[in-house]
C-alpha cells in the first residue's frame, strides 16, 4: 500500500514538473524534436526506472531513425507510453484521443511537442487531423499509433481501426510494427497498482506499400496484426 502511493504520487507530481518544463522550453524554441527528446525521453525513462521496470529489447537494428515511418503499437497498459518513448530511438510524434490534449499542463506539453489529437467522433475533424500528421511525416518526423484505438482488457492483441492504415497509404511510407509483452501484467487496465517486472518491446521489419492501396486496405491490416501477433507469442 505504501509502495502504491509513494509510486503515484511521484508520477504525478515529476508529471507536472516536466509539463512545466516542456511548456517554459517551448517559450525559447518552436523545435517539437527538442521537446520531444529533452523532456518526453528522460520524462518516462525516470518513470520506468523508479517504478522497477526493466525493457528487454529486440530488433533495433530495424529501426533507422533518418526515415520517417508509421510506428504501429499494441495497447495493454497506459505504461506502454513510457516504453514506447524510453526505448524507440527516433522523433515521433503520438496520434491520441483529442481528450487527452485537454488535460490541463499535459496537454499544452504534448502539443509543444508535436503530438496530435484524433477526433474519432467529427470525421472531418479526424481527417484535418490526419492531414496534420501526413505533413510532419513529410516534414521529416516519424507517427506512433495504437491501431487497437484503445487498451486491451485482458492483454490480448484486439482488432485494428483503419485510420493509421489510410495515413501510412497517404503518406506512402513504410509501416513498422512493434510489440510490447507483459505491460498488461505491470499494470492492468482500471488499475493504479504498478508491479515490478520485465517487459518485452520487439521492433518488427518495416512493412513497404508497395502494392497496397485502400482496394485491399484489409491484407494490409492483416499483415501488420500478424506481424504483431506473431511477436507477441514469441
Amino acid at each position: 500500500m505504501i509502495r502504491f502511493l509513494c509510486i503515484n504520487t511521484f508520477i504525478v507530481i515529476y508529471s507536472i514538473m516536466f509539463c512545466l518544463w516542456a511548456i517554459l522550453l517551448a517559450l525559447f524554441t518552436d523545435n517539437a524534436r527538442r521537446i520531444h527528446f529533452w523532456v518526453a525521453v528522460p520524462w518516462a525513462k525516470v518513470i520506468l526506472k523508479v517504478c522497477g521496470i526493466k525493457v528487454a529489447i529486440s530488433g533495433k537494428e530495424n529501426v533507422d531513425p533518418s526515415i520517417p515511418r508509421v510506428y504501429m503499437v499494441n495497447h495493454q497498459s497506459y505504461f506502454d507510453i513510457f516504453v514506447v518513448l524510453a526505448r524507440l530511438p527516433v522523433d515521433f510524434k503520438f496520434l491520441l484521443k483529442e481528450e487527452l490534449m485537454h488535460i490541463p499542463l499535459l496537454g499544452p506539453a504534448m502539443k509543444r511537442a508535436g503530438y496530435i489529437g484524433i477526433t474519432r467522433d467529427d470525421p472531418r475533424k479526424a481527417i484535418k487531423s490526419m492531414n496534420l500528421a501526413a505533413k510532419r511525416i513529410k516534414g521529416g518526423a516519424s507517427v506512433l499509433i495504437f491501431p487497437e484505438g484503445t487498451r486491451s482488457v485482458d492483454g490480448r492483441l484486439g482488432s485494428f481501426k483503419k485510420g493509421g492504415f489510410n495515413l501510412a497509404l497517404k503518406s506512402g511510407c513504410d509501416i513498422v510494427p512493434v510489440t510490447i509483452s507483459g505491460t498488461a501484467r505491470i499494470v492492468s487496465k482500471g488499475s493504479l497498482r504498478v508491479e515490478k517486472g520485465t517487459v518485452g518491446f520487439h521492433i518488427g521489419r518495416p512493412i513497404a506499400l508497395t502494392g497496397y492501396s485502400k482496394r485491399n486496405i484489409a491484407q494490409l491490416m492483416d499483415e501488420v496484426h500478424s506481424s504483431i501477433l506473431a511477436a507477441a507469442e514469441k
